[in-house]
């Protein structure tokens, strides 16, 4: 399922008003207002899918940084498949579609699932 942008919905608002003036009345047209204030909020529509785009961005890169502090440090964590905690050495960091994941002790850890942190590595 795709999501409909704000720029796909203004052309299409676009090519329906194009073919609403083309068949008005000229006895009875179509006040300017209206469409003019539709045309606005899609402008803004579209302004906010940007900054939604940019804020999207920022947390990543966010993310990414609050990964890339822990590579050598040991941390406890435990996986959807295993609940029980684990402590290992965070090895490597690794940015997908998915979000930023830790390499520990061989095994790929989503971000999220850490639980602790330490300086030290497990001995």
């Amino acid at each position: 399922m795709s999501a409909i942008t704000a720029s796909a919905t203004q052309d299409q608002f676009l090519t329906l008003l194009v073919t609403q003036m083309q068949h008005q009345d000229p006895l009875e047209p179509v006040k300017q207002e209206n469409f003019l204030a539709q045309l606005a909020q899609f402008a803004t529509l579209e302004g906010m899918e940007n900054l939604n785009g940019n804020f999207e961005q920022m947390l990543k890169l966010q993310e990414l940084t609050e990964g890339s502090e822990l590579l050598g440090k040991s941390v406890m964590f435990s996986t959807d498949a295993d609940p029980t905690p684990r402590v290992g050495t965070v090895e490597h960091v690794n940015s997908t579609t998915d979000g930023i994941s830790l390499v520990i002790n061989g095994e790929k850890v989503p971000l999220n699932l850490v639980t602790s942190v330490t300086n030290s590595s497990p001995a």
